[in-house]
């Protein structure tokens, strides 16, 4: 397969008018230029992930209908309980950085996340796929969404208070330059953490598929397989940094400075981590 190319470029050649919309929609608002299979096919893959999410998350919805048969947990690794153990796992990891109340309201945008990314990266473990998070553009657009999450939330849950937390402390006028350099800090670390999202997570996805097809490349059957083990331990390894770091975000922008010791010692151990 050529390089930079994966069967989903072969898809858009299958089809003349998707590939045609692809490049009226790059020279729209995309990339103001026409947009090429190359770059299409992040797009596509990306769209592929979502309906495949969808189609097995609407056949677990009929095997849960029936709340008598739900209860009872399924003795083999089925779709089912794949969802279940994704999702108790990363609800419970939210539940531990922000308690069980602020973790069910905000799981919807961590629990999507995390089944987008999950999906996207090890869709690349397939030979000739390339995972939609291995694009920049594909991990800035979900960086950009948890950005916009905890900036909604914090807002809404403290209001004004949401901005005052940046200044730091009030300690008097006479502080008040040490107050401004304080905003300043806590203005530009608002902004680099969705920069660091996406750069953490494109870089390590696509190095990770830059390795396996150099030494899928090389020897075809055996050398592949201990690059693919750790490839399958990156892409989990991603997924959970990347919804970590989202939930602490969270956490941190819906703390509210009335809460008691308990809720402040999650909050600044969050702050450490992050």
């Amino acid at each position: 397969m050529p390089e930079h190319t994966s069967f989903f470029s072969y898809l858009i050649h299958l089809f003349p008018a998707l590939g045609e919309n692809m490049k009226n929609l790059g020279a729209t608002w995309y990339l103001h230029e026409p947009m090429s299979e190359h770059n299409a096919e992040p797009l596509v893959a990306s769209l592929f992930v979502v309906l495949l999410i969808l189609g097995l998350a609407f056949s677990v919805k009929g095997k849960l209908a029936k709340p008598a048969d739900a209860v009872i947990p399924e003795e083999s690794l089925t779709v089912r309980t794949f969802f279940e153990l994704v999702i108790g796992m990363f609800y419970g990891m939210m539940k531990d950085i922000m308690g069980p109340k602020r973790a069910k309201q905000f799981f919807p945008v961590i629990g999507t996340a995390a089944l987008f990314i999950l999906f996207s990266n090890y869709l690349g473990m397939i030979p000739g796929i390339l995972p939609p998070t291995s694009n920049l553009r594909i991990t800035a657009g979900c960086s950009i969404v948890i950005f916009l999450a905890f900036n909604y939330y914090g807002i809404k849950e403290n209001g004004i208070g949401y901005f005052k937390h940046l200044f730091g402390p009030w300690m008097g006028p006479v502080f008040l330059p040490v107050n401004i350099l304080i905003f300043a800090v806590e203005v530009v670390s608002l902004f680099v953490r969705p920069v660091t999202l996406s750069i953490r997570l494109f870089l390590n996805l696509a190095v990770d598929h830059l390795l396996l097809t150099i030494f899928s490349g090389l020897v075809a059957v055996f050398v592949p397989v201990p690059i693919m083990l750790l490839g399958a331990l990156v892409c989990i390894v991603q997924v959970v940094v990347f919804c970590l770091l989202s939930s602490i975000y969270i956490a941190l922008a819906t703390e509210h400075e009335d809460h008691g010791p308990a809720h402040g010692e999650k909050a600044h151990g969050a702050h450490a981590h992050a």
